[in-house]
């Protein structure tokens, strides 16, 4: 060894790797776990990266070097505002921003400007249904679409995509919830619909405001140059200057608010990904090391220095995270753009948005990998370095002690994590923002019972034993001496059961129970018998007093939703993301609403405002009467004053204000429905058919009952879930893979237990049986434990959010969680264990471990 001690770690770490033929079932076991976490952290690195460059190309505008549009964000007011040094949060606005079209002109007016072209962007409804996007006629030049037949529209006239029309043809288009007949005057390669530029305006309906201006510069001059004269000349307006890709964001305003959805979305899974990670690793490696444990042991005795052998196995694991997590790091791109197609699908991003993955997050996967490979290392190399050699030949074949002063201060700081959480979910939290500190908490649960997963599993161990005995016979009491013997290898088997079982449990019940109770509290305010809707961004102001008139209806009431915030005065306990703010219809809110108001009358709902929930209007120190700023969802301020309080249900709280004056400040500028309550003893089929005659004429406007649009508002609820069930089962997949890693690792290194025990008389069914009960026990311990940990996790939640102790979603989501635990760990385990018995019984005896 004298060598070993002057060559240090080089000649320690060739003697690991020359040792690696005999355990290649480890190996492989850790290559994946390191493997398949830097796929998932790169992927979820990928999507944040994504979600901050927010690249979009420019299509419509692409001709445009800079666009000149409205600022989608808002700062949020100061808690302190004498505090210089405080900064302001930002929040992004729901509604499209636009400008003044006043503001064309004098972009035109800066130097180096060849031409500012303001570009008004409305839903326009062809013949036959088809829904595009409706423009004047000079915007057409942003792109360029050149005419491929015809002339330049003029007033009446428009320019369409070819799709079968012929200059000189009269088509009936749908624009405002309003139907014209135009004459075709030319034709482009644009699907969108071409107006006269002095149409426009009356057309679209946004009051001579424009979506973005174009700006075509000069040849030759810099681009900078005129950013920066046209930032000067607009001082003062609430305008965003954007050239490169983010021109694309003028096209999809709602780009904004999805990058932070992504970001937030990508930053909370993939520290989730970091952490169960750090777990699959270091059990995955310790298991390893044990099976290792006299190998190392035989090291020790021959004169290897504690030192020597913890940069051994340090340097071996770093070494092989270094080829596993670059392998990962390549795997997570394609991934991570597998993902952002199924977001982009679904419709939480634009379609258009590029899927972006440079060197950063390549650094953060490979980093944090190398990071938790070397904790990892150290922790398994931990116990077997500081053990005397004497002792080490010993705990070779058997490990008693686990309990260190480290690992309990450990596992009571996540305990205290975990109740501390448990407390502020149920006393502070409400509504469906009690998943913000309810689901952190499954984390520290788990690790908590992982680092006294030993203790537990022994007690678990000594109630299993006599039912297992019981009922397995000789099977079972074989399975039962040998767990008892191995508690610590036992423990390390099922806290991975534990955490898939914990994880997947809690992440699935959060989700269907935040779905039906937003559900629920969506059907509890609603009380229309039908509901008029429009597929062409809105319905005409005047047909709620049509639809009043029809024989049946007692009341009707508009409908237009967006999301505010209260300027002043300043309240700090509200969300950046705002207030939910309904427009209603003063005449008919009363009958079509569940709102009942405690003060106040909802017959005064007209004008400039709003009806607040007690509890928010208590937080303000206003009452009826008194007056209030709120910020709309297009940015645009106004004063309002309360004339009505109602006790509102905790957490989906909903700010009430006439439909016209919150129609007016969202992007459509419409009404989106029209609630309807029938006379009672009134058939509903009845007053559907006759309110549907009344909207024949109306393209896009249909007439449906509560049920129908109750289930679309559960089906739009359904895939805001459907994406967290595919990030979550991301997490859930990469336990799996740590189940039947530990399983395979524990269950190989018995292999010349199992020669002995076949040499004493036993056969290979014999040998299956006992491993059966072994396996169903740790499965048993792991779904307890996962249980427990996802149990701590939804009780505060549904009593926040229900008032119950249980979770919402049918009990087969369980059954088949832990179903699939089971099954994993009962096959990864039996499957070894037959190849593992392959071997002669005396071949078997004298392997090495």
């Amino acid at each position: 060894m004298g060598r070993a001690r002057a060559g240090g770690s080089p000649v320690m770490l060739r003697v690991a790797l020359r040792t690696l033929r005999f355990r290649a079932g480890a190996f492989i076991a850790t290559f994946l776990a390191m493997t398949f976490g830097a796929v998932i952290v790169m992927a979820c690195g990928g999507l944040m990266e994504t979600g901050i460059r927010t690249d979009l190309p420019p299509q419509r505008l692409a001709a445009a070097p800079l666009v000149v549009t409205g600022s989608q964000s808002y700062q949020l007011p100061k808690e302190n505002p004498a505090d210089p040094e405080e900064d302001a949060e930002t929040g992004a606005l729901p509604e499209r921003a636009r400008l003044d079209g006043d503001l064309v002109a004098k972009v035109a007016a800066v130097p180096g400007v060849e031409a500012a072209v303001g570009d008004v962007s409305f839903p326009a409804t062809l013949p036959g249904g088809a829904t595009t996007g409706g423009h004047g006629w000079a915007s057409a030049a942003l792109t360029p679409y050149p005419l491929t037949a015809g002339h330049a529209p003029g007033p009446g006239e428009v320019v369409l995509g070819a799709g079968g029309h012929r200059v000189g043809d009269t088509v009936e288009i749908a624009a405002n919830a309003r139907t014209e007949t135009f004459t075709v005057a030319g034709l482009t390669r644009s699907a969108d619909v071409f107006f006269a530029d002095a149409d426009v305006d009356r057309i679209a309906g946004h009051g001579g405001k424009v979506d973005a201006i174009g700006v075509l510069t000069a040849p030759g001059v810099d681009l900078g140059h005129v950013t920066r004269e046209v930032g000067e000349a607009l001082r003062g307006s609430p305008v965003a200057l954007l050239t490169g890709d983010d021109r694309g964001i003028a096209e999809h305003f709602e780009a904004g608010r999805s990058s932070e959805n992504l970001i937030v979305l990508s930053a909370v899974f993939g520290g989730l990904a970091i952490s169960v990670a750090l777990f699959v690793v270091a059990t995955t490696l310790g298991l390893s090391i044990q099976q290792r444990q006299r190998e190392l042991a035989l090291l020790r005795a021959i004169g290897t220095t504690p030192g020597q052998l913890r940069r051994m196995v340090i340097g071996e694991s770093v070494l092989m995270s270094v080829f596993a997590t670059t392998l990962g790091s390549l795997l997570g791109v394609p991934f991570g753009q597998w993902l952002f197609d199924r977001l982009a699908g679904n419709g939480m991003v634009p379609a258009s948005m590029v899927f972006r993955t440079g060197w950063i997050p390549m650094v953060v996967a490979v980093g944090s990998s190398l990071l938790i490979s070397l904790a990892a290392a150290f922790v398994a190399a931990r116990r077997a370095a500081r053990t005397r050699p004497t002792e080490a030949l010993v705990e070779a074949a058997i490990q008693r002690r686990w309990l260190s002063a480290v690992r309990l201060i450990l596992a009571v700081l996540c305990f205290g994590g975990g109740i501390a959480l448990f407390i502020v979910t149920i006393a502070v939290m409400t509504g469906p923002i009690a998943a913000s500190t309810a689901g952190p908490s499954v984390l520290l649960w788990a690790i908590g019972l992982a680092l006294i997963a030993p203790g537990i599993t022994r007690v678990l161990l000594a109630v299993l034993r006599w039912p297992v005995r019981a009922v397995s016979g000789t099977a079972g009491y074989l399975a039962t001496l040998n767990a008892r013997t191995r508690t610590v290898r036992m423990a390390a088997v099922v806290t991975p059961i534990m955490l898939a079982t914990g994880i997947a449990t809690a992440n699935i019940y959060l989700q269907t129970t935040q779905v039906a109770v937003a559900n629920q509290a969506y059907a509890e305010n609603l009380r229309a018998d039908l509901v008029l809707s429009s597929s062409t961004g809105g319905l005409p102001p005047s047909l709620v007093d049509e639809v009043r008139r029809v024989p049946g209806v007692v009341a009707a009431s508009e409908f237009a939703s967006t999301t505010g915030y209260v300027v002043a005065p300043y309240d700090s306990s509200q969300s950046e993301d705002g207030w939910v703010v309904q427009g209603v219809s003063a005449d008919g809110a009363a009958r079509t609403t569940a709102v009942r108001l405690a003060a106040g009358r909802l017959a005064d709902l007209r004008g400039d405002t709003v009806a607040l929930p007690a509890e928010h209007a208590r937080t303000l120190g206003r009452g009826v009467g008194d007056t209030i700023t709120m910020r709309m969802g297009d940015g645009a301020t106004v004063d309002v004053r309360i004339v009505g309080l109602y006790p509102g249900r905790a957490g989906f709280e909903t700010v009430l204000m006439p439909a016209d004056l919150v129609a007016a400040h969202t992007t459509s500028g419409l009404p989106a429905q029209i609630m309807v309550r029938a006379e009672p003893g009134i058939a509903g089929d009845a007053l559907s058919r006759s309110l549907s005659a009344l909207v024949a004429d109306q393209p896009g406007v249909t007439v449906a009952d509560r049920d129908v649009l109750t289930a679309a508002y559960a089906e739009e609820q359904e895939i805001g879930a459907w994406i967290n069930y595919l990030m979550a089962g991301m997490i859930v997949a990469y336990t799996a893979i740590s189940v039947v890693n530990s399983q395979v690792l524990a269950t190989a290194a018995r292999r010349r237990e199992f020669g002995l025990q076949r040499l004493t008389g036993s056969t290979r069914g014999q040998v299956l049986r006992m491993m059966s009960v072994e396996a169903g026990m740790a499965s048993v311990i792991g779904i307890v434990l996962g249980t427990v940990v996802a149990t701590t996790t939804l009780v505060p939640f549904t009593l926040v959010t229900d008032g119950s102790l249980l979770p919402h979603g049918p009990i087969w989501i369980y059954l088949g969680v832990i179903g699939t635990a089971t099954a994993l760990t009962m096959l990864s385990t039996l499957l070894t264990t037959w190849v593992t018995l392959r071997p002669r019984p005396a071949e078997a005896a004298v392997a090495p471990a």
